[in-house]
């Protein structure tokens, strides 16, 4: 079995001495382990009987099990995802913990809940969240594990706050904006935080909230940005008019939300045009059109640049995903046979991944430092913890972060945006120190 680090050992220390608390750690710290620890020595002391994890499905699937085995051996874990049979299954076993994701409404009795990555309960007016807090209620011991409450926002702070100790923020979504925000546009509902109000808001959540920052690695992350252009002609023809007119066919975005997605395909070469597809009542069919190679030529500038070293490439579309399977077949995804095991031994120099689906839990340390972003996702939380799926304890060499932006389009507008989603972390996690 394995042992914590000192400063994990406090985050578990201050787990076991309340009955309802928040772990804010930067990715890769070891919030699993540190849980695990607690959710044992609450166990053995019969503090609580039966442990609920809830979590991303692929960390219910393929985490907390495997880590138990490491911190925790003697716990009986059982997964509660699949078929209802098979869920029903694992609610009704003898488990210590039962894991499970966050579409699925839990069965039986708790007297403990972990909330693995909170912030996906960052939205209280969902008829889910009412539901989960209502089979909640007789839930004493909670526990939310987050890398970040303030990913989007302040706004988000107070559904994850609620769910795990209503004392903190109050029972009102409503009476918490009236406190902390000014209504700026009556008819969008459009709210602004109050001056100092996201300092408030930390402090009045640190008694319950241990902050455990950049304790996990000595070694540093660099953000390099890798620009290329390409022609602008489709692109300002799009931005202008919303549809582009190419040999073959064309492309045409129904409205402004649509207009960006799009713009941010040809910020990579290509378009999705649409179509109905006749073989059922409301089925389209996307089929794409590319106009330019550009960023993908720069990676493989990259790639070569780097002595084909092993590197994580993360895309937004599934075009993008396509496109490097036919340049690179050698390329593995997550969904090939042992991928991260594979990954992890350094066999597999080119690993593609959706933020999505690397996002929470996976450990890829140990097969290489690089990675690159093909595109951005617009999710402060998405871009992080996919770093952290390389930057996290264990990691042995500096890590290395590529992204690549084509010049005069929105990956621009997305990466200035995520950059200002990240100062108003950092001022959060300054508000809780």
């Amino acid at each position: 079995m394995l042992t914590l680090r000192p400063y994990q050992n406090d985050a578990a220390t201050f787990i076991y001495e309340r009955d309802r608390s928040m772990i804010l750690a930067s990715v890769g710290a070891g919030k699993t382990a540190i849980a695990l620890t607690a959710m044992s020595e609450l166990l053995i002391d019969k503090l609580v009987t039966r442990w609920l994890v809830l979590a991303p499905k692929r960390v219910a699937e393929s985490v907390w099990m495997q880590e138990a085995k490491l911190w925790a051996p003697w716990l009986r874990v059982a997964v509660a995802v699949g078929t209802p049979k098979q869920r029903q299954a694992a609610f009704r076993s003898d488990a210590h913990v039962v894991v499970t994701n966050y579409e699925n409404m839990p069965e039986g009795a708790f007297d403990g809940v972990v909330f693995d990555e909170l912030t996906r309960l960052k939205n209280p007016s969902g008829v889910r969240f009412k539901k989960l807090l209502k089979f909640l209620e007789p839930v004493n011991i909670r526990i939310g594990l987050t890398g970040s409450f303030t990913s989007n926002g302040l706004e988000d702070v107070f559904g994850q706050c609620k769910v795990v100790d209503q004392a903190l923020l109050g029972r009102a979504k409503g009476a918490f904006m009236q406190e902390y925000f000014v209504l700026i546009n009556k008819d969008f509902g459009e709210w602004e935080p109050r001056k100092g109000s996201l300092e408030r808001v930390m402090q009045r959540i640190k008694p319950a909230t241990f902050l455990l920052e950049g304790q996990s690695s000595t070694t540093q992350t660099h953000v390099v940005e890798l620009r290329c252009d390409m022609p602008m002609k489709e692109y300002n023809e799009m931005k202008k008019d919303f549809v582009v007119q190419f040999p073959t066919a064309q492309a045409i975005a129904t409205n402004a939300a649509v207009v960006t997605s799009k713009l941010q395909q040809m910020s990579s070469g290509f378009v999705y045009n649409t179509t109905v597809d006749l073989s059922g009542p409301g089925r389209t069919h996307q089929t794409p059109i590319w106009f330019d190679t550009t960023k993908f030529d720069r990676l493989e500038e990259l790639l070569a640049e780097n002595q084909r070293a092993p590197t994580i490439v993360f895309y937004t579309f599934k075009e993008e995903q396509a496109e490097l399977l036919r340049r690179y077949p050698h390329a593995q995804t997550l969904d090939s046979p042992n991928a991260i095991e594979r990954w992890n031994k350094g066999e597999v120099e080119l690993l593609l991944a959706h933020p999505k689906s690397a996002g929470h839990g996976l450990n890829l340390q140990h097969g290489g430092n690089k990675c690159v972003f093909l595109s951005l996702p617009w999710s402060l939380e998405l871009y992080e913890q996919a770093i952290g799926r390389l930057q996290r304890s264990g990691q042995k060499h500096d890590v290395w972060v590529y992204v690549m932006l084509t010049n005069n389009t929105v990956d621009e507008r997305i990466f200035a945006a995520l950059r200002d989603k990240r100062s108003i972390s950092d001022i959060a996690i300054e508000a809780l120190k």
